[in-house]
């Protein structure tokens, strides 16, 4: 019994190690495996140049339109702000910035006068309740230009006398009704003498003046109006035309009065000091010793606002920053308008360049 047990163990043994021996006791392969190896490395050897060449390409394709993307956003990022810098150089009433921002740009450090702003601008934002400011190109035109932005952007109506009167017409009125042959030594701003061509390009710059603020007082849409000033105000020429326009209308106030005060009528206060002036006797002198040299060499000073401002019929109100913490800080032109014309504000820091605030 014995021996019957040992043999059978001894077969069982032997039918187990029989498929181990067949692979371990055999060095060689079975054939199909070689086979398919030698199939795989002939493939890999026939599309291994093909493979690298195209992942080169792929990976040179890559970064080629990654340094176009690259190139192309900085080039038009350039031309962005080229663009933006070219329409902020040209529009000469910039947007609205905070007021407080402003100031802390433009008045840094500790001097007095720096202290002096920052308090003066700080008056503005809590008490008089203004929240921005628009910055005004700084040439000899900016009070002008200050002045007609906000009738313009505002929508104010004409002037009284303008309703009655055919603006166009004032250049030839002086000369043929009035006798003013001396008109034609106006000049316009850097311009100087221009001759018997004076009636016609002031006749020009009336129509222009006439025709844009019937437009914008016609505008009844704040934002629209907003738009329409923006362009506008981008445009040299027409600028130019519109100051020259004001300056004349000045001119003629100035010779209706002087006409009155001959007649011994009553004139505004205002005309019985500029007329006190040596230099602006007459309108012939405020033209040439005053008028013509704004624009060019000068601006507005103190008694041409009164005049501007009884031109155009509205209140001027001005804050002067460097004389904060004094009575002048805050001056009106006129101080006791002649009627009820709406008003509009400004600011200066030296009488001489202007903002606009914005309540």
């Amino acid at each position: 019994m014995p021996q019957v047990l040992k043999e059978a163990r001894t077969c069982l043994h032997s039918q187990r190690e029989r498929p181990r021996n067949y692979f371990l006791g055999n060095d060689k392969a079975p054939s199909w495996m070689l086979f398919t190896s030698h199939a795989v490395d002939a493939a890999w050897k026939t599309v291994k140049g093909s493979v690298v060449l195209s992942a080169s390409f792929l990976l040179a394709t890559v970064c080629y339109f990654r340094g176009l993307y690259l190139y192309l956003g900085h080039r038009l990022k350039w031309w962005v702000g080229y663009l933006q810098r070219k329409f902020k150089k040209n529009l000469s009433v910039e947007a609205e910035v905070d007021v407080l921002s402003y100031c802390a740009r433009e008045w840094k450090g500790e001097t007095p006068c720096a202290k002096l702003m920052k308090k003066a601008y700080e008056e503005l934002f809590w008490r008089h309740h203004i929240k921005c400011v628009r910055q005004v190109r700084r040439d000899n035109y900016d009070a002008l230009r200050s002045v007609l932005f906000q009738i313009f952007s505002q929508g104010l109506a004409f002037p009284s006398w303008m309703k009655e009167k055919d603006i166009v017409k004032l250049p030839e009125k002086l000369l043929f009704s009035q006798g003013c042959n001396w008109i034609q030594q106006y000049s316009f701003g850097p311009e100087k003498y221009t001759g018997s061509n004076v009636f016609g390009k002031l006749r020009k710059c009336v129509e222009l003046l006439k025709t844009q603020w019937t437009e914008f007082s016609g505008i009844k849409d704040y934002h629209k109006r907003g738009g329409m000033c923006n362009m506008l105000f981008s445009d040299a020429i027409l600028e130019y035309r519109l100051y020259e326009a004001l300056k004349f209308i000045m001119l003629y106030q100035v010779t209706e009065v002087y006409e009155q005060m001959k007649a011994k009528k009553v004139i505004p206060s205002l005309f019985s000091l500029l007329f006190s002036r040596e230099s602006s006797s007459d309108p012939l002198s405020f033209m040439m010793n005053h008028l013509n040299s704004v624009g060019d060499t000068c601006g507005l000073d103190q008694i041409d606002m009164f005049i501007l401002s009884y031109s155009l019929e509205v209140k001027i109100k001005v804050f002067r920053l460097f004389k904060f913490n004094s009575r002048d800080f805050e001056v009106c032109y006129p101080e006791q308008p002649l009627r009820e014309w709406p008003e509009i504000s400004l600011l200066t820091e030296n009488d001489h360049h202007y903002l606009i605030p914005v309540f």
